[in-house]
């Protein structure tokens, strides 16, 4: 090709080439169904991605389809801050005299924080919250109490067990000499007794009826109250000093006292006693009947776990794997012969027996005292309160332990504890001389059907 020719063609090509040795193409981009061979994730890009050059070696992410959230990377909201609904009950009085603000409420403007607390360890403290695929929602638990009611005089001993909510929903606090019954369903409060200057209530427990109601006292007596009539039915002796806790089962109540016996009860017989069970070498602080009635677990001040059958003089099982007073029992209502324990200030674990075979389970340690424990009726989870040091309450998945909650309010060690009938509000009490109601567990997935009893129902009652 001469010179003129190049000209014409608008290329301007070496001597030796010619026009004819040039195929040049023209560019279409690949098939989608070559796409997967592609060895470049940048022609996939240029295919994808509306750039301005479709050969361009620039890399543009489409920043609207980038899933950015997945990784925490974009900043979250602050969380609103729940409205808080908190109702103390009268002047802080520690005076026994009668007291228009007995079990009243009141406002409570401040609520005292704990560095234990959920908001600052999150559900499972160690564990990580992000996860590749979302997790399960976990139940949330209200960290303050929905009522707090003034409880002027409620001790704070160890060894007594002055709180316990009726399957009629009536709620019963041992207050210096006196027993109040407080309705959840109206809040009406009722003076049951006044045991007199020289005596003083170490115990309550009501019926698994809810009807009657036994009280332990000072003087080692045992008294059984009409709880719908505030009449008295029976007293009965036996023990040499302070009766500090009691326990029903279907038919009989034992008692356990500072005299370190345990004394069988029978209403149905003009005895005091029908029965004496001696092992304890200390205060008996612990009673618990299994559901089934078959066996009875006591705690002492003597470390000991013990657990006796409806016929035997001697423990059937010794436990003493606990290093301080045995005060919190709890069967599982969920698993035959499945008992919890609790250890005091210089033990502060929870164990879990076997009782068919006397071995331990699991044990973790709760970093307090372990003054109660108490099973959910509705899942399977454990509620245990606490004294020194952080006089917290906690809520834990079974078997897992993993914790569910921490709850904190009272200033002093939670001592006494007890469960709504239905079994989603429990109560606390602390020598605070305040009661305070959590809502902690779930409602029952297939509630079984009540029978109506009026103002005695068994059903769910919103304390307001």
């Amino acid at each position: 090709m001469d010179s003129t020719q190049r000209r014409k063609s608008g290329l301007n090509l070496p001597p030796t080439m010619s026009e004819s040795s040039l195929h040049l193409d023209a560019f279409s981009p690949p098939s989608l169904r070559s796409i997967s061979s592609l060895p470049s994730p940048r022609t996939i890009s240029n295919l994808s991605s509306p750039s301005k050059s479709i050969c361009s070696d620039r890399f543009i992410p489409c920043r609207s389809s980038s899933r950015l959230h997945t990784f925490g990377l974009i900043e979250k909201a602050s969380p609103v801050k729940e409205g808080e609904t908190k109702l103390i009950l009268g002047a802080q009085t520690s005076p026994m005299s009668p007291n228009k603000n007995m079990l009243r409420f009141k406002t409570e403007h401040s609520t005292p924080t704990s560095p234990f607390s959920q908001s600052v360890l999150g559900h499972d403290a160690g564990f990580p919250t992000e996860a590749a695929t979302p997790p399960k929602p976990s139940r949330k638990v209200p960290k303050t109490p929905h009522k707090v009611l003034d409880a002027p005089s409620l001790q704070d001993d160890f060894y007594l067990n002055l709180v316990d909510w009726s399957s009629q929903n009536v709620l019963a606090v041992g207050l210096g000499t006196c027993v109040y019954l407080w309705t959840a369903s109206n809040s009406k409060v009722t003076k049951l007794c006044d045991l007199g200057p020289n005596d003083g209530v170490c115990s309550v427990q009501w019926t698994r009826e809810g009807s009657y109601l036994s009280i332990g006292t000072n003087l080692g007596e045992v008294q059984v109250w009409d709880g719908t009539q505030c009449k008295r039915v029976r007293t009965m002796g036996g023990h040499q000093t302070r009766t500090g806790v009691l326990a029903w089962n279907s038919r009989v109540l034992s008692s356990g006292s500072r005299d370190r016996n345990i004394l069988m009860h029978d209403l149905r017989v003009p005895s005091d006693f029908i029965n004496k069970l001696v092992g304890h070498k200390s205060e008996v602080c612990g009673l618990k009947w299994s559901h089934d009635d078959r066996e009875l677990a006591s705690g002492g001040n003597d470390n000991q776990l013990l657990v006796w059958n409806q016929h035997s003089q001697q423990p059937i099982l010794k436990l003493t794997e606990h290093t301080a007073a045995v005060k919190a029992i709890a069967w599982s209502p969920h698993q035959n012969g499945l008992l919890a324990s609790g250890g005091g200030t210089a033990d502060r674990c929870i164990r879990f027996w076997n009782t068919s075979n006397g071995t331990q389970l699991n044990h973790v340690d709760t970093g307090s005292q372990v003054c109660n424990l108490m099973w959910s009726k509705n899942v399977n989870e454990i509620v245990s309160t606490h004294g020194y040091s952080q006089n917290q309450i906690m809520v834990w998945k079974y078997p897992s332990m993993s914790k569910v909650a921490t709850l904190t309010g009272h200033s002093l060690r939670v001592l006494y504890l007890a469960m709504s009938p239905d079994g989603q509000t429990i109560v606390t009490g602390a020598g605070d001389e305040t009661l305070r109601f959590w809502n902690v567990f779930p409602s029952t997935k297939t509630p079984a059907p009540v029978r109506d009893t009026g103002v005695w129902s068994l059903g769910r009652t919103h304390i307001r």
